[in-house]
């Protein structure tokens, strides 16, 4: 109980902290709600992020003999769909409903599926996977959408603004796995599935709270066109007063979509289904989406230029080579919640944590660090010796890769009990975190300021279907580590690893347990800074296309 009201505290301050930075700051007042509700939000991802593999392991389908592999697939599809459907969820707020209704939307589908995952029953499990994915896919991209639209065009605060908007995400994310993963692992699984749900109507309320206040000013607005246009049955027919018929049954635009949401939560549940049954028609789904935006992203682009605006359409360029990079990035960052998780389960000497708790290390390591990010661009900015994005880029990718070669060395301080030392999981996370600092909320800014007025949500939508890619990839390398295999010297990656592991004695304890997981950890690595120094090479090209975004 004494972990649980020091967590409580810890986050009391950290939120009055932001508040105070947000006003001493001179950011629009519409940030601090936007942080707060976020935070929320993602409490409730990350409580269940952390519970989700662990519980499949170890409760749902404990005596499946490929449990790891199922509950790998179930989770690489359940993240694959949460950033697929902000896609919908954008296009859908751009062009009928606005920012504002579908951010409500998607918090009521998340709040409904959290309290699903509280019943011990298995029929509410897939149900509750499909709820959260059809909820994130309204709530994601949107309120992301509106942070951007509470600043001016050319405002220097705006990069600062995103990470102050970071911190949030990961001030949930942290306190998240360290209440959740407690309670679930401590208590039972599916209390902390329910405290995971009453966070995200937490997140519901202050939103619905700062709309009542008036705090966005005119911003997120449903369409004017939009606001009383109706859709009819056109099977029931009536005469009006002029003698024509028309439908009888009439529905507002806005009513309409709150139908389609829910009615879209059965096909979510049974692609996961699917996905743990071993049919991988999700992947060919996401192959279809990725060249329907990507062709739509195209077409954008081809507009632009046949308009004589080239510059829009070299911006839309540089969204989609940046978008790749970001992919590469969280394919392997979302190791976290599947074979990191697992491997710090079995082979990491834990203290004062349980495996799921690890996860708030990450989270953990960007609330001290988000507010000197926040600074230093805006220092750097004010000096002129701000990097440009694809330097953050390629910089964000090389920790990454650093962090993951850290993983991987800590083979060679294996105990004799066979165990990891814990500071590994510190040292690893405290690299790979630096990395997503320099990376994800500039990526985050430079989407709203690249992207055609028109179409903000819809390349936000985009943006996040990158992790959609991201994630189905991430659970194709977890599943990597259920074959036993350990380092093969085959190859470039082969020899850089044989040399990497040079000494270890592949017959100490707990080795080769270890060795499996490690040998994973190190090729990502090592791939990862050779992407990051391709960056830096291509960086001028991205720069000159990017234009007067810098």
């Amino acid at each position: 109980m004494g972990q649980i009201i020091g967590y409580v505290l810890f986050t009391i301050l950290a939120v009055f902290g932001a508040k105070k930075f947000i006003e001493q700051d001179g950011h629009p007042k519409g940030l601090f709600y936007l942080f707060f509700a976020e935070m929320w939000e993602r409490f409730s991802f990350y409580g269940m992020r952390a519970l989700l593999v662990l519980y499949i392991i170890k409760d749902y389908m404990q005596s499946a003999e490929n449990n790891e592999e199922i509950a790998y697939g179930i989770y690489a599809a359940y993240g694959a769909l949460v950033y697929a459907t902000p896609l919908l969820g954008g296009f859908l707020a751009d062009r009928f409903i606005g920012y504002r209704k579908a951010i409500m939307l998607g918090g009521i589908l998340m709040a409904a599926g959290h309290f699903f995952m509280a019943f011990p029953k298995d029929i509410f499990f897939y149900g509750a996977l499909g709820l959260l994915i059809a909820g994130n896919g309204f709530f994601k991209p949107n309120i992301s959408s509106l942070v951007g639209a509470l600043y001016k065009e050319g405002d220097i605060k705006r990069d600062s603004g995103f990470t102050i908007f970071y911190m949030g995400i990961n001030l949930g994310a942290a306190v998240a796995p360290l209440l959740c993963g407690y309670i679930g692992e401590e208590w039972g699984w599916h209390y902390g599935f329910g405290l995971a749900g009453i966070g995200m109507l937490a997140g519901v309320v202050v939103f619905w709270d700062g709309l009542k206040k008036g705090v966005f000013g005119e911003e997120g607005l449903q369409p004017k066109k939009y606001q009383n246009k109706t859709y009819g049955l056109g099977w029931f027919l009536e005469k009006n007063e002029k003698g024509t018929f028309v439908p009888s049954i009439q529905f507002k635009i806005d009513k309409l979509i709150y139908v389609f949401a829910w009615l879209i939560v059965p096909i979510f549940a049974y692609l996961i289904v699917l996905e743990a049954g071993g049919n991988h028609f999700l992947g060919m789904i996401i192959n279809v989406l990725l060249l329907i935006s990507v062709g739509y992203a195209g077409y954008l682009m081809y507009e632009n230029y046949k308009s004589g605006q080239p510059a829009v359409a070299n911006k839309i360029g540089a969204i989609l080579i940046l978008a790749v990079l970001c992919a590469v990035f969280w394919a392997c960052f979302e190791q976290a919640g599947s074979s990191i998780v697992v491997w710090a389960d079995k082979c990491i000497d834990l203290k004062f944590m349980v495996a799921s708790q690890t996860n708030a290390i990450n989270p953990g390591y960007i609330i001290f660090l988000a507010f000197p990010f926040a600074l230093l661009w805006q220092k750097l900015d004010l000096w002129g010796k701000n990097p440009n994005t694809a330097h953050k880029f390629a910089m964000g990718i090389a920790f990454l890769g650093l962090g993951f070669l850290a993983f991987a060395y800590s083979i060679h301080f294996i105990s004799d009990a066979g165990k990891l030392p814990f500071s590994t999981l510190w040292i690893g996370w405290l690299l790979i975190t630096t990395g997503e600092l320099c990376l994800s909320p500039i990526g985050l800014s430079k989407v709203t300021q690249l992207s055609p007025k028109k179409a903000v949500a819809f390349f936000m939508g985009l943006w996040f279907l990158s992790s959609t890619v991201a994630h189905y990839i991430a659970g194709m390398l977890a599943k990597l580590t259920t074959s036993g295999q350990t380092t093969d010297s085959s190859g470039l990656l082969g020899k850089l690893n044989s040399m990497f592991f040079s000494g270890v004695d592949p017959n100490g304890v707990g080795v080769a347990e270890a060795m499996v997981y490690n040998d994973l950890f190190a090729k990502i690595g090592f791939v990862t800074i050779g992407i990051a120094i391709i960056t830096l090479l291509v960086s001028p090209m991205i720069k000159k296309l990017m234009g007067d975004v810098h």
